[in-house]
C-alpha cells in the first residue's frame, strides 16, 4: 500500500516540528522545506502526494510557491497561514489552492483536511454502471478521471474534479450549498460557502466559453447549483 507523501512548508522550526510529529503519528511520511524556494524544488525532487504550505515564507512567499506549483502539477495544496480574511482565502483558491486552515489550529481539524484532500486525490466514487457523461460539448471520463472540452482535456484540480463529479453524477439536479459543501468538503465544511464560489468560478473559466453567462454549471439562487445537461 501506498504511504502518503507531505511536504511541510514552514519556516518556524517548532510549527515544523509539530506537524511533522502528528503526521507521521498517523502514518504519513514528511518531507520538509524552510522558505519557497526550497519547496519548489523538494516539490520537483520528491512529488509528494500533498503540500501542506505556510503564506509567510522568507526568498519566496506561498502565494507565489502557489501560483508556480499550480503550472505544472494538480498535487493537493492545504494553505496553513495567520492570515484569516476572506480576501486572503480567495486569492489563494483563485491560484489554485485546495484548502485554506486558519493558524492556530487544532490538529484533528489539520488531519480530517489532510485525509479529505488526499481521498479527492485518490478516489472517486463508484461509477462503473456510467463511465462517462458528456454534456455539451464538455466530456467527463468517471474511469479515468478525465474530463475534455471540444476533445481537448484540461486539467483540474483533485478538489475540482471532486466537485465537478458530484454535479455530473447528478447532472439537471440541484444540489444545494449544504449538500455540496458536505459531499465533496467533508461535514466540518458545512458553512464555509465562499468555497463553493470560489470553485464554482474556477470550474466555469475552465469549462465555459462565457463564464459571465454559463451554460452548464448554473447557479440556483439561495439554495445551490446544478450541472445543466441539455441532452
Amino acid at each position: 500500500m501506498h504511504t502518503p507523501r507531505i511536504l511541510v512548508v514552514d519556516d518556524d522550526p517548532q510549527i515544523q516540528k509539530f506537524l511533522n510529529a502528528n503526521l507521521r503519528a498517523r502514518g504519513y511520511r514528511t518531507i520538509v522545506a524552510f522558505d519557497g524556494e526550497e519547496a519548489l524544488k523538494m516539490m520537483e525532487k520528491e512529488l509528494p502526494d500533498l503540500l501542506l504550505l505556510d503564506l509567510m515564507l522568507p526568498r519566496l512567499d506561498g502565494v507565489e510557491v502557489c501560483r508556480r506549483i499550480r503550472k505544472w502539477s494538480q498535487v493537493p495544496i492545504i494553505i496553513l497561514s495567520a492570515k484569516d480574511s476572506e480576501k486572503d482565502k480567495v486569492e489563494c483558491f483563485n491560484l489554485g489552492a485546495d484548502d485554506y486552515i486558519t493558524k492556530p489550529f487544532g490538529v484533528e481539524e489539520l488531519m480530517a483536511r489532510v485525509k479529505t484532500a488526499l481521498r479527492h486525490a485518490n478516489t472517486s466514487r463508484d461509477t462503473t454502471t456510467r463511465p462517462s457523461v458528456t454534456c455539451g460539448n464538455i466530456e467527463i471520463n468517471f474511469a479515468a478521471r478525465r474530463v475534455t472540452v471540444d476533445g481537448k482535456e484540461v486539467k483540474l484540480t483533485a478538489t475540482e474534479y471532486s466537485l465537478l463529479e458530484e454535479l455530473a453524477v447528478n447532472a439537471n439536479k440541484v444540489l444545494t450549498h449544504t449538500m455540496l459543501l458536505h459531499r465533496v468538503w467533508g461535514e466540518e465544511y458545512y458553512s464555509e460557502k465562499e468555497y463553493l464560489r470560489v470553485f464554482i468560478g474556477r470550474l466555469r473559466k475552465k469549462l465555459e466559453q462565457d463564464t459571465d453567462n454559463p451554460k452548464y454549471i448554473l447557479t440556483d439562487p439561495g439554495i445551490g447549483y446544478h450541472l445543466h445537461n441539455p441532452a
